[in-house]
């Protein structure tokens, strides 16, 4: 991982200042060793009483550790004695490593173990006790090496606790996979009265603090509540974790500076924010500490020779701020022209200098069968008339125009399927006024996405991009300015937040209308599914990769099952990187 300039490390320090955050991560790391002598004994600790109701997990695993992660709740203030155990077998009979330690208010009663020693590809078992009290089982399992055949992922994002219920973190649960892929918005920021809460009265998940967090005491306390969730802690404990962040574990629609739900005159200093909510994700999550500054989390996750997973960060250390349409209409009506040069300025970048130049190194250097880039937006271009945009964008409009907005998007795709020599002025006018519908996307960052697309071609890299964000479920062909092919994109949908189908936006009945509309109108895109809840599957060989999109019928009930019929599965060959 390639380390900060100088003057941006200064910077970062100085926003640091005043704060205890850093010297805090990783602090809640205890007995890390790998063996069954590694206990830590070094003294007596007073401990007080305490239990696991937030369940276990594991994560970031590599070949010869993982790490394992739980939180004690205390029955009193002082510091809680832990101890782990992780096994070869569900019933503990082969203890192969096992250590303790202690935690406290200052890590928020979190605890991480790094387990080293261990075998590659292997499947493993762990606990935690206290004071007489055991923990549920967890399983895991370390990175394979050398040449292997398979790997399988289950890919998510996007939970939203007064949304719905976990249902699809129990359906995961129960899948046989290597890892699960977390592309960030694991929890939302906003209180009782903001996004997606309309429901959550009835649902019993009015969030908690109810207000907006803004403190590390807040981002606490709401973690507490996600990972209080029975249907979430089962899929943490049935395997091992890969995450990354969005926005909303920050505030919504972040960048490097700011976010768009951050007020500095009312809320403070954005930087100080952003340190005690990734102090509070680095505490709750099973994640690695950081080496050094902890804003970083663009990482290599290696299986074997089959595939090398770069896991991205596109949000929050190196991304300028998001367009908006307002910056480039009049009266609501959008200069196409002025729009497109800001989106194609070579000045701008979603990923930062550092991150894209390690990532440009890390697909360089990598000789796996398939490059992967888990990673939190929309990569391909998902281009539509300007007039769709003018009926539906808020930016533009005091009141988002339905029938305006189905109107321009039958007019379009009528426009689309007609041969040029046979369009109508009007019809190749608005063919041609296509612009990016979402500039929180790599489309509103065109000229850096089209540059590293362009390098993986080159590279002959076998691309698949993972996005979340969205809540809706995509299948697209990534191609260079010029036309050739450089890989594909599976855009995963929600575990719980509304989609195109919410209230707010299109509502259900439109969002299926739209979904295969959009397919014919976007000439990159294979497949969208706007109005259902679920999770994407990958199963990489060394031929093909098979990806499948999967739904469930509700999360407004537990009563819920698997949507089998609205399921889409994809094949991607190697030799060709086609979608079929």
């Amino acid at each position: 991982m390639t380390d900060l300039p100088d003057l941006k490390r200064r910077s970062l320090i100085k926003a640091l200042a005043g704060t205890t955050l850093v010297p805090l991560l990783g602090s809640n790391l205890i007995a890390c060793s790998g063996s069954s002598n590694g206990s830590d004994n070094s003294g007596p600790v007073m401990s007080v009483p305490a239990d696991f109701l937030h369940g276990v997990a594991s994560g970031d695993p590599l070949p010869d550790r993982v790490i394992i992660w739980t939180r004690v709740t205390p029955q009193s203030e002082g510091e809680v004695r832990i101890e782990w155990e992780m096994a070869g077998d569900p019933d503990f009979t082969t203890v192969i490593a096992e250590g303790s330690g202690a935690t406290s208010a200052a890590v928020d009663y979190t605890v991480k173990v790094d387990v080293e020693g261990l075998e590659p590809g292997t499947v493993y078992y762990y606990r935690f006790r206290t004071d007489g009290k055991t923990s549920v089982a967890g399983k895991t399992r370390t990175l394979p090496v050398g040449s292997i055949q398979t790997a399988s992922f289950v890919v998510v994002s996007c939970s939203n606790y007064p949304a719905g219920y976990f249902n699809v973190y129990r359906e995961i649960a129960n899948q046989e996979v290597d890892a699960v892929l977390h592309l960030g918005d694991y929890l939302y920021e906003y209180g009782s009265e903001g996004y997606a809460s309309d429901r959550a009265e009835a649902l019993g998940r009015v969030v908690e603090p109810k207000n907006e967090l803004l403190s590390l005491s807040d981002y606490r306390k709401r973690y507490a509540q996600y990972r209080s969730d029975g249907d979430l802690q089962a899929a943490h404990a049935a395997h091992p974790f890969v995450i990354v962040w969005d926005d909303h574990e920050v505030a919504n629609d972040s960048w490097s500076g700011g976010a768009e739900n951050h007020d500095s005159d009312t809320e403070g200093d954005y930087a100080e924010r952003k340190m005690m909510a990734i102090q509070a994700w680095h505490e709750w999550l099973p994640v690695r500490p950081p080496a050094s500054m902890n804003d970083i989390i663009y990482r290599r996750v290696q299986y074997g020779d089959l595939l090398d997973l770069l896991m991205l960060d596109t949000r929050v250390i190196g991304r300028d701020e998001q367009f908006t349409y307002d910056d480039f209409a009049t009266d609501g009506i959008i200069d196409v022209d002025k729009a497109r040069a800001g989106f194609d300025d070579s000045n701008r970048t979603l990923l930062g200098s550092e991150q894209l130049e390690w990532l440009r190194e890390q697909l360089s250097q990598s000789s796996a069968q398939w490059q992967v880039l888990g990673q939190q937006v929309l990569s391909g271009r998902y281009s539509v008339p300007a007039s769709l945009i003018e009926a539906l964008d808020p930016n533009l409009t005091d009141e988002i125009n339905l029938d305006k907005g189905v109107a321009a998007l039958l007019a379009a795709v009528d426009a689309k399927s007609t041969p040029p020599s046979e369009r109508s002025p009007e019809q190749q006018a608005l063919v041609d006024s296509a612009v990016p519908y979402n500039l929180d996307a790599w489309d509103g960052y065109g000229f850096e996405r089209d540059q590293l697309l362009t390098f993986a071609t080159q590279l002959d890299s076998k691309l698949v991009v993972l996005a979340g964000d969205t809540h809706n479920a995509w299948t697209s062909q990534l191609t260079t300015t010029d036309g050739n092919i450089a890989g594909v994109e599976f855009g995963c949908t929600s575990v719980s937040s509304p989609g195109f189908d919410g209230e707010a936006l299109l509502g259900p009945a439109n969002a299926t209308l739209f979904g295969p509309l959009v397919v014919g109108l976007i000439d990159d895109l294979k497949y969208a599914n706007l109005v259902g809840r679920g999770y994407l599957s990958l199963q990489f060989s060394r031929e093909d990769v098979v990806a499948t999109h999967h739904f469930i019928t509700t999360v407004d009930s537990k009563d819920y099952a698997e949507d089998q019929a609205a399921s889409a599965t994809f094949t991607v060959q190697r030799e060709n990187m086609l979608l079929t």
